[in-house]
């Protein structure tokens, strides 16, 4: 009798785990969140939204009568379309908090042309680039101090020169030669703009189209773009700008990469950059011309 139990006893327990097996492999199939290994887009695709967050900074992210535009957010919006994700929801931060968002879970992919760097990529998992980049100086009117380069400030040690916080351009000016003691940041664009016109500052600098670009929306004639400027000859000019995700999400940055590749190839982004006042010819970085790996490694 004791052994009839016995083998009910093991019987049933082989069972049960037969059964506890199938409901584990059932969720990871369907991609629930619940089992293990379901990822970061599983859960996105499930939930039918992602978060982006963003730093404001036209023509790469920024807001506009409640609407959220720029280069980087129209080609993230067309990758998370193709992978099922129509809903995109925003969240604006000073651009030095976007990479400390990111992690902390605030939002599920930095949108705001984010140079790809060494030290950035130890905390932040990027796609591949969608855009390259120059430098832009944005001086008073009449460019009375006559700054055509990084070296002419850093020649002149009473040239004050404001940069929005968290930017590669605090770098670019040191290595230019330019004190730390001439450099002030500012949360963000319009800001360092108010410190030129204001005689707090005697230049502000930053990527080329987004400080051309905002000089236009001021309409003021108080500022001018240097179009004589010296591209900085230092590491990481061009910039390479892209998607930046959370280092835990390698599924989500993966899908991401293998959508962008096709929308490279069938002319989405180089459309999406046209319409954003970008060049593509200039601005677009085609397949396998600079990478990620390249780039985190500092190759280049």
């Amino acid at each position: 009798m004791k052994k009839i139990f016995v083998l009910l006893v093991v019987g049933f327990a082989i069972l049960l785990a037969a059964c506890g097996s199938g409901s584990d492999d059932e969720g990871s199939s369907n991609g629930g969140e619940s089992s293990e290994g379901g990822g970061k887009l599983a859960e996105l695709q499930e939930k039918g939204s992602v978060t982006i967050g963003f730093a404001n900074e036209k023509p790469y992210a920024y807001e506009e009568n409640g609407e959220i535009k720029g280069a980087a957010v129209d080609i993230a919006i067309a990758v998370f379309k193709e992978l099922g994700i129509e809903k995109v929801e925003s969240k604006l931060a000073d651009f030095s908090q976007l990479i400390p968002g990111v992690q902390a879970g605030q939002f599920d992919v930095i949108t705001a042309g984010m140079a790809i760097l060494p030290e950035r990529c130890e905390n932040a998992l990027f796609a591949e680039p969608e855009m390259k980049y120059g430098e832009g100086l944005i001086v008073p009117a009449g460019n009375p101090l006559g700054l055509e380069s990084y070296k002419d400030i850093a020649a002149n040690p009473d040239v004050t020169v404001v940069v929005m916080e968290g930017t590669t351009e605090i770098g670019f000016l040191e290595e230019e030669g330019v004190s730390p003691d001439q450099i002030v940041t500012a949360p963000d664009i319009p800001a360092t703009f108010s410190a030129v016109q204001s005689g707090r500052a005697d230049a502000t600098t930053g990527t080329e189209m987004t400080v051309k670009m905002a000089l236009e929306s001021l309409g003021t004639d108080d500022l001018e773009f240097v179009e004589t400027f010296e591209q900085p000859d230092v590491e990481g000019v061009p910039s390479y700008g892209a998607a930046a995700f959370n280092l835990e999400h390698e599924d989500l940055r993966d899908a991401y990469n293998e959508v962008l590749e096709k929308l490279k190839e069938d002319g989405t982004v180089a459309e999406l950059l046209e319409k954003n006042s970008f060049s593509a010819e200039r601005n677009m970085v085609e397949i396998g011309e600079v990478t990620t790996e390249q780039l985190c490694n500092g190759e280049l």
